[in-house]
């Protein structure tokens, strides 16, 4: 049995993520994700602009006279969420943690996906690949997957994002849309991928569409002035004393830290990974539209 908070939290998200999806989203993903081919539709007549190599030869000959073979794009596809759940997912300060804003991004991803009739598979990391829900449709299914990222317990708290690549590339036979929601910190603490991560993910999106969201606080970006603070990383135990009411460490802080956002988004674009940047402080809806359109339109015209 669900505890009664669980289940009104799981709602709330599904309730205001069911705006965003009608109101901004409703169209946007059936056209901005392909299908996995082309399927065949129809066989009709040769019309004057028709492409000649879709003449069915063998109707021709019977017909004696000129019919092409009609396809239409395979609309069905999978969405694929892997889901970063270390121990850095915990942080938030404001209303919303990194995990929560992960739930929400996922519940937008998974509602647009079960309205074009898509299936929907989760795929939950820290250290190691914690959780795996194989691909399904329907309402039920999501609002599980909400769940899931939302309240699962890891048993690790480290990060590893190769293992999780390679596990999806094992289990998903078939060509997905893989979004890969995280905050991106690494063990190294660079605020950069490892050449391992950068190489699977390269990988995994020759065969997969691949699209990075990096969620992140803004205290993660730039440091409130509040004076001598003791910090623990969530991952590693790791502790820092710090002053904040420095202006100078706090310029250098959110310099050092910015340095790092750009250059994450430059490792992604260099992979062909599309990816997006959101923060807990911030509204996601607009961000997650324009990243759409801009999609739609490169594919229209690409």
């Amino acid at each position: 049995m669900i505890p009664r908070e669980i289940l009104k939290k799981i709602r709330q998200i599904e309730l205001r993520t069911n705006r965003i999806v009608t109101e901004t989203l409703a169209g946007q993903y059936h056209s901005v994700f392909k299908g996995q081919g082309m399927n065949f539709d129809e066989v009709r007549e040769y019309q004057p602009g028709d492409d000649v190599r879709a003449i069915d030869w063998n109707v021709t000959a019977r017909m004696n006279h000129p019919f092409i073979k009609k396809f239409v794009e395979e609309r069905e596809l999978t969405l694929m969420l892997i889901v970063d759940v270390s121990g850095s997912g915990r942080f938030g300060s404001r209303d919303q943690s990194k995990r929560e804003l992960a739930a929400e991004i996922a519940s937008v991803l998974a509602f647009s996906a079960i309205r074009n009739n898509d299936k929907v598979g989760l795929i939950l990391f820290a250290d190691d690949v914690e959780k795996f829900i194989p691909p399904r449709k329907g309402r039920s299914h999501v609002l599980r997957v909400i769940r899931e990222v939302l309240f699962f317990e890891p048993e690790r708290r480290g990060t590893n994002l190769v293992t999780a690549l390679e596990f999806m590339a094992r289990v998903t036979a078939h060509r997905a849309i893989t979004v890969v929601v995280s905050d991106f910190i690494t063990p190294e603490g660079s605020g950069t991928l490892p050449k391992a991560a950068q190489t699977a993910l390269r990988m995994l999106n020759r065969k997969h569409d691949v699209v990075a969201v990096q969620v992140t606080d803004r205290f993660e970006l730039e440091l409130p002035a509040l004076g001598r603070l003791v910090l623990e990383d969530a991952e590693t135990g790791e502790v820092v004393e710090l002053n904040t009411l420095s202006g100078s460490a706090r310029d250098a802080f959110a310099l050092r830290q910015q340095k790092q956002l750009t250059a994450l988004a430059r490792q992604l674009r260099s992979s062909g990974i599309d990816s997006i940047q959101l923060r807990t402080d911030e509204p996601y809806g607009a961000t997650l539209g324009r990243f759409f359109e801009t999609r739609e339109k490169r594919r229209r015209h690409g």
